[in-house]
């Protein structure tokens, strides 16, 4: 008897299905991804116990013909591609005809569809066909899904809780309402609906309805375009925030995908204005000729190869970049403190109306226990008028960085020396380059307001100068050693004054290292340092690139080398740890470029160097701080990521105080 044999149909489907249909959630994205091909307008997805008990979709798609129902459960069987060719233009979302058998060979499977011609159903239970019968002529497809994974039982165990799978569904539902905000998606989970779109192709209205209105207000559009690539999308203001890289959506030609070097650009396109270890919101939409992206080399299809990827990457970075060059990013103080946000009464009117103006998605299905259970955090969608190829940011992207930027002249460092050192010629120096009398200070015009367009992040002005979107302070006074408050015309501001100087620094030190000179400041006794061989081995690896920072390292026999000068800009006394850490970092990155050792060390530099909490200012050192910072490419964070002043708009101030409530009191009292 032969040992090679040939897996029936059966079989060979059960092992499809282990790429293809490895949780509930495969089968949700399957089903949907059909019903889009299928040019549905309107989709309904009802799951019962995460899935795992039933599934259904209906959409009021094209349908399947009579005579195609049988084939479109038959192995590799599809409408997407006829030739070699096609596979190199994929614009389908499935186009490998594997779903459907897949699914067939490890549940419980009827469908009911039609043409609006022909109406099919059909019952397929472990890949066996049951029953073939007509159906209504209800143009579409109702495709039922339950006992998933019934007879591989295997499978069954490595599936997580129920709140795990039903969170995955609900990740895979909003993705793609995300890529495709021109259709209606509804979803129930046992009675209850979790997620409904309006389907008018409005993006941002998407966004609001999956992660909240109030956060659909804190992202802006986005859009770019070269050669090959366009484009386009919203990303939070970089206030909004989130713990991991999971609220990153990368969309390629209405599909989304994973792809590691696309969502580092989009962080990087925020360069210094996220806090460490926090990632923002965004939907990066970009559109590109199929022949540039293969999309056959994954089984879930969410991996792709893509021609020119470091062309994109670099055109997302930018574009994010060039967005947020001019927009106002000083945080409500109320905000930070997850209080109501400024203006909620205006605020909560504008959700009115947009709820007002939505248009109410019907179910498809007739089911009365399907359609009876809607909660109240979901009741009426969040939509608006136009579509997203219509709405327009309020400020109009850039079309070149450095028109928007303030000049790139090197700034210097601000050193704050302790009280009793407050004569030395260093600040008699600083103080007479920086620092005017009081009265000579211009006390110019504030900040433009935000305008709102529909829900458009309130902090998005019009375009202008970016000595406008950082307003002129007026000094008042000092907090705890730590805090510096000061007023504009519209409100009151509080700094951080360590974040302050450390971004004023920071700014400084990233040109100083990026123009490194042959000035050396030379040791009276020079550093020894000593390595393992393993490490010694790196470190010679990477002397060219310690050279190019004006680090100089020679061997001194051994594992050891000898450090003779350093960089002028090394702050006195902290030479041999900053030598240290910066060979620490390529020990640690053997992959560091010589623009990444450069933003590395140019924020330890300023952290270094900036004064820190509970060192009190006098009026002098302080104003100086202020009239500093305005001058800064990027007020508004510290190399780190985090805020360097927050905001009380006057309004905040009246309601605190009541005085908001009765505008006739707070006359009398004015």
């Amino acid at each position: 008897m032969s040992k090679i044999h040939e897996l029936s149909s059966v079989l060979a489907d059960q092992i499809a299905a282990g790429e293809v249909i490895e949780r509930p959630a495969s089968v949700v994205k399957e089903l949907v991804e059909n019903a889009l091909d299928a040019h549905a307008t309107q989709i309904d997805v009802m799951v019962a116990e995460a899935g795992i008990q039933s599934i259904r979709v209906i959409d009021d798609g094209d349908g399947i013909a009579d005579d195609d129902v049988l084939i479109a459960f038959k192995r590799h069987a599809t409408s997407k591609i006829t030739s070699r060719a096609d596979l190199f233009r994929v614009q389908s979302l499935g186009f490998r005809g594997e779903a459907l058998p897949s699914i067939a060979s490890v549940a419980d499977v009827v469908l009911n569809t039609s043409n609006g011609t022909t109406g099919t159903s059909i019952h397929y239970r472990g890949g066996k066909l049951l029953k073939q019968a007509p159906a209504p002529l209800r143009k579409g497809t109702d495709i039922s899904v339950t006992d998933l994974f019934f007879n591989t039982p295997a499978r069954l165990k490595y599936l997580k809780s129920a709140q795990t799978e039903l969170a995955n569904i609900l990740d895979i539902v909003n993705r793609l309402a995300l890529s495709y905000p021109g259709v209606a998606f509804r979803l129930v989970h046992n009675h209850k609906e979790l997620l409904k779109t309006a389907g008018r192709g409005d993006l941002q209205q998407v966004i609001a309805g999956i992660y909240g209105v109030q956060n659909a207000r804190k992202m802006v559009a986005i859009t770019g375009e070269s050669a090959d690539y366009q484009v386009t999308g919203y990303v939070a203001l970089p206030e909004l925030t989130r713990a991991s890289r999971q609220y990153i959506s990368l969309l390629i030609n209405g599909r989304f995908i994973k792809n590691q070097q696309l969502t580092k650009a989009v962080i990087k396109g925020y360069g210094s204005k996220l806090m460490v270890g926090r990632y923002p919101i965004a939907v990066v939409a970009i559109h590109m000729d199929p022949l540039l992206v293969d999309v056959n080399v994954h089984p879930t299809k969410q991996e792709v190869r893509l021609s020119k990827e470091p062309e994109l990457a670099k055109l997302i970075s930018t574009t994010i970049t060039e967005r947020l060059a001019n927009v106002n990013l000083i945080p409500s103080a109320l905000t930070n403190l997850g209080s109501h946000r400024r203006e909620r009464l205006n605020t909560d009117q504008l959700a009115m109306d947009l709820n007002a103006a939505s248009v109410q998605h019907q179910p498809l299905s007739t089911d009365p226990t399907v359609t009876k259970a809607t909660p109240a955090s979901m009741a009426t969608p969040v939509t608006a008028g136009k579509p997203d190829s219509t709405a327009k940011p309020t400020t109009k992207p850039a079309t070149h960085l450095a028109d928007q930027q303030p000049s790139t002249a090197p700034t210097e460092p601000i050193m704050i020396a302790a009280r009793n050192e407050l004569k030395t010629p260093m600040i008699a120096e600083f103080d007479a380059k920086y620092q005017h009398e009081v009265s000579a200070l211009p006390f110019g015009k504030p900040a433009a307001k935000p305008t709102r367009v529909a829900i458009q992040a309130e902090p998005a002005a019009a375009p202008a100068e970016s000595a406008e979107r950082f307003p002129t302070l007026r000094y008042l006074g000092q907090m705890h050693g730590t805090y510096l408050l000061a007023e504009a015309d519209d409100g009151m501001y509080i700094l951080d004054q360590h974040a302050a100087q450390e971004r004023i620094n920071y700014e400084y030190y990233r040109q100083a290292i990026g123009e490194v000179s042959a000035d050396q400041q030379n040791l009276l006794v020079p550093i020894v340092l000593d390595y393992p061989t393993s490490d010694v081995l790196k470190i010679k690896e990477q002397l060219p690139l310690l050279a190019e920072l004006g680090l100089h390292l020679e061997p001194f026999g051994g594992n050891s080398f000898i450090v003779h000068a350093h960089p002028t800009w090394f702050k006195a006394g902290q030479e041999e740890d900053t030598i240290k850490e910066m060979i620490d970092w390529v020990l640690n990155d053997d992959k560091l470029t010589v623009a990444q050792f450069r933003e590395k060390t140019a924020i330890m530099m300023s952290c270094k160097r900036a004064i820190k909490a509970n060192h009190h200012l006098d009026d002098q050192q302080a104003r100086a701080l202020l009239k500093k910072l305005p001058t800064c490419e990027n007020p508004f964070n510290c190399p780190h990521g985090r805020p360097v002043t927050v905001h009380f708009t006057n309004s905040d101030m009246e309601k605190m105080f009541k005085r908001i409530q009765d505008s006739h009191t707070a006359q009398s009292h004015n």
